[in-house]
């Protein structure tokens, strides 16, 4: 089942509506809060989220960014976000933090920079709803895809298939027409794309078009 959920990182911000109505064929809207410490870039936090929340136009994919995630993630969970991702590298007890996101009422994810490695967490998989493995370093839209992560997707997928656990693969960055059927392929099956859906002509058409060609791959 493939999942698309569009990074309004790359969207006109001031017309917060107008771009998600623009995007309300997709299956979320990936909200990327960025704090400038965890990330060098800054970008917006809990009231752009609770704005997005409350215009009920799609469900919200949150996905943290930030330092002491254990602080800070239950908050986008009792916001209304459908999911919220804190970093494995932020956060001091994931398991905990994750049990706490799932009893406020949101799926629990967890996301992996480019150079951390999945093997320390898969034990506790089934604490997790999605992983997200980030396929370019966190904190910038538009950057290019790094297939280096391909191996990582793969092992992930081998992981979750291994334990007969229903747990989405979520990629973010650099995913287009020319990188999600190789991302697919290796076992994602949810996809943040940004500037590709907000920088075509036709973001609903493109959405169908990822949505097409994820879904040749995906299992």
């Amino acid at each position: 089942m493939v999942t698309i959920s569009p990074s309004i990182l790359n969207s006109d911000i001031g017309d917060l509506y107008g771009e998600l109505r623009k995007i309300e064929s997709a299956d979320f809207a990936h909200v990327d809060v960025m704090d400038g410490h965890f990330v060098p870039n800054l970008s917006w936090g809990l009231p752009i989220v609770e704005a997005a929340v409350k215009s009920g136009i799609i469900p919200i994919d949150a996905h943290l960014m930030i330092e002491d995630a254990d602080r800070w993630a239950v908050a986008y969970a009792e916001a209304g976000c459908a999911s919220v991702t804190f970093h494995a590298e932020a956060a001091a007890a994931p398991i905990r933090l994750a049990r706490e996101i799932r009893r406020a009422g949101a799926k629990a994810s967890l996301a992996l920079r480019p150079a951390t490695d999945i093997t320390p967490y898969i034990d506790f998989l089934p604490e997790f709803d999605m992983i997200l493995v980030m396929t370019v370093e966190p904190g910038f839209g538009g950057q290019k895809f790094l297939d280096s992560m391909l191996g990582k997707i793969r092992r992930t997928r081998k992981a979750i298939s291994a334990q007969n656990l229903q747990i989405s693969i979520q990629v973010d960055g650099g995913i287009s027409r020319n990188t999600i059927e190789m991302a697919a392929e290796a076992g994602a099956d949810t996809f943040v794309a940004g500037s590709a859906v907000f920088g075509a002509e036709d973001a609903h058409a493109e959405i169908e078009v990822l949505r097409h060609l994820a879904g040749r791959h995906c299992h």
